[in-house]
């Protein structure tokens, strides 16, 4: 088995550098005799695109509310580029926030809509005109700045919301959830348009989501929540690769989990490969004998579950290069020898890795 190596210092603020855009220490929030948010730690470094990642009711959400200031913590303090804003209400914190609802006003232009902060605090008719213009050019939607919410797809609508939020400069946008209103393929899209903007625009960008893809598409570190507290810290490869508990392992992605002589580790799927008939193992491979449980076809991939001889059952991911969904299908009840290398697989003991 292998150890877990430690988190990487990649983009974690540097001893002597400016501080963090945003500093949490200690944070807690309860709402009756719950403890929505218990005690979180957390740093987040200028221009990065930081992702709070967790199933429903992990604490995620009620952190970045914290953060924006909509809800006051029960404990602990937050810093903005150095500054504990704890107190301070939302309009006093330098951040903006876009939500999954858009919230856009119905009755105005995207112009408009892109201006109303400006206009709020005050800004040249001009200077206005200008900087949402440029917003507008940054979401790609310059040619639609006259027309009305309404006439505007999902996914336009949310980009209009986001021009209307960075329009104002703030020193780090909060993204709650922001896409998961929009179809799958809308939603990949996105993705890939958020990423290349904030590279743009060079703010710092926290990300609440449930969805992994998302975490792992978008973000250069990720925090993994699970009630009301941080599971890991790292780079989605970091996280992906090696979980640092069994709570991870299991939602981020997909992972196997055996039992072997009172130790429990994990491997993914991706990970095991199953032998051709008469192939031979690679020297020094963990295998294992079973019989093909039940297969799953989806595509690009197919799913194979498989019981094992020795107790427990392994998914098996495998490309579907050359292989039919017959083919796939007709695999079911078959005798097959499994293996992976020694390097993939992560013991988990008191919910956490260890060598």
């Amino acid at each position: 088995m292998q150890t877990l190596p430690q988190p990487s210092a990649a983009l974690a603020p540097e001893v002597g550098a400016a501080p963090p855009d945003i500093r949490v220490k200690g944070l807690r929030k309860h709402f009756g005799e719950v403890p929505a948010v218990d005690g979180v730690d957390l740093e987040i470094a200028r221009g990065e695109f930081f992702t709070m990642l967790g199933p429903s009711g992990s604490g995620k959400t009620t952190t970045l509310r914290l953060i924006a200031g909509f809800e006051r913590p029960d404990g602990g303090t937050i810093e903005l580029a150095g500054r504990d804003v704890s107190a301070l209400p939302p309009y006093e914190r330098d951040v903006n926030t876009v939500f999954q609802d858009y919230a856009l006003f119905p009755h105005m232009t995207v112009q408009e809509n892109v201006e109303y902060g400006l206009r709020v605090k005050k800004v040249a008719r001009g200077d206005r005109r200008a900087r949402g213009q440029q917003a507008l050019e940054m979401v790609r939607l310059a040619d639609y700045a006259g027309r009305k919410p309404s006439q505007l797809s999902g996914g336009q609508r949310q980009r209009v919301a986001l021009a209307r939020a960075i329009v104002n400069r703030p020193q780090v946008l909060l993204l709650d959830e922001p896409l998961g209103a929009l179809d799958l393929k809308l939603r990949q899209e996105m993705q890939l348009e958020l990423k290349r903007i904030q590279r743009e625009v060079g703010i710092t960008f926290v990300y609440v989501t449930h969805d992994q893809e998302e975490a792992l598409t978008m973000s250069d570190r990720v925090a993994v929540f699970n009630r009301g507290r941080i599971e890991q810290v790292g780079s989605p490869a970091e996280v992906y690769e090696h979980p640092a508990s069994e709570f991870i392992a299991g939602f981020v992605g997909v992972s196997n989990v055996l039992e072997r002589d009172g130790r429990r580790f994990t491997v993914r799927p991706e990970k095991v490969h199953m032998l051709a008939d008469g192939e031979t193992p690679d020297a020094g491979a963990h295998v294992e004998d079973g019989r093909i449980a039940s297969v799953v076809y989806v595509g690009m991939i197919t799913r194979y579950h498989v019981a094992l001889d020795t107790g427990g059952e392994l998914m098996v991911v495998s490309q579907n290069l050359e292989v039919t969904s017959t083919e796939a299908l007709a695999q079911q009840g078959r005798r097959v020898r499994l293996q992976w290398r020694p390097e993939h697989t992560f013991t988990i003991e008191m919910g956490r890795s260890t060598e």
